[in-house]
């Protein structure tokens, strides 16, 4: 259910950190938010949110990773709320018309990310197919760790602002 910025800005302490950790995962990210308000205006938000994300350090990127399933995985993690699964399963809704060819690719690749980089295979799956989530997989299993880990946080600056964009009932 949306929300405008001038409720948000208006919730109780917890109910305004719950609204934002299905956005982010980090609780440094959600703290530092829920601190901000008030926003008053959507632009306000947004810019806050980025700020605030990039002030986050490594530590609190992982984090927030650790909050998402992993690209093609079925279910949520127990970490996130009921929102952020939901939200979770529409951004990945393509892979329900994903061939059983790419989803066992996918797992492998998966594995072989987190076993490389030590998070989850990270990105914006919105709007994307699983052949393109699986070729971006592949393209980044390249990077060295310092380069992913930053592609990584940005992928996670994406979602964030995709999920403030749903919270508020707005067009991205």
């Amino acid at each position: 259910m949306a929300i405008t910025v001038q409720e948000l800005d208006t919730l109780p302490e917890t109910e305004a950190a719950d609204r934002f950790r299905a956005c982010c995962g980090s609780s440094r990210w959600v703290d530092a938010m829920v601190a901000q308000r008030p926003f008053r205006s959507e632009q306000v938000l947004f810019d806050a949110a980025d700020r605030i994300w990039s002030d986050c350090s490594e530590k609190d990127w992982r984090e927030a990773f650790a909050h998402h399933p992993r690209i093609g995985a079925k279910n949520g993690v127990d970490k996130q709320n009921a929102q952020a699964k939901d939200w979770s399963r529409g951004e990945q809704e393509s892979f329900g018309d994903a061939s059983n060819t790419v989803r066992t690719e996918l797992e492998d690749v998966n594995r072989e990310y987190e076993h490389r980089f030590g998070h989850i295979y990270i990105v914006s799956a919105a709007g994307k197919i699983p052949d393109e989530l699986l070729a971006i997989a592949k393209r980044r299993l390249g990077n060295d760790p310092e380069t992913e880990i930053r592609i990584a946080a940005e992928e996670q600056r994406k979602i964030t602002r995709l999920r403030l964009s749903k919270l508020l009932g707005v067009e991205t």
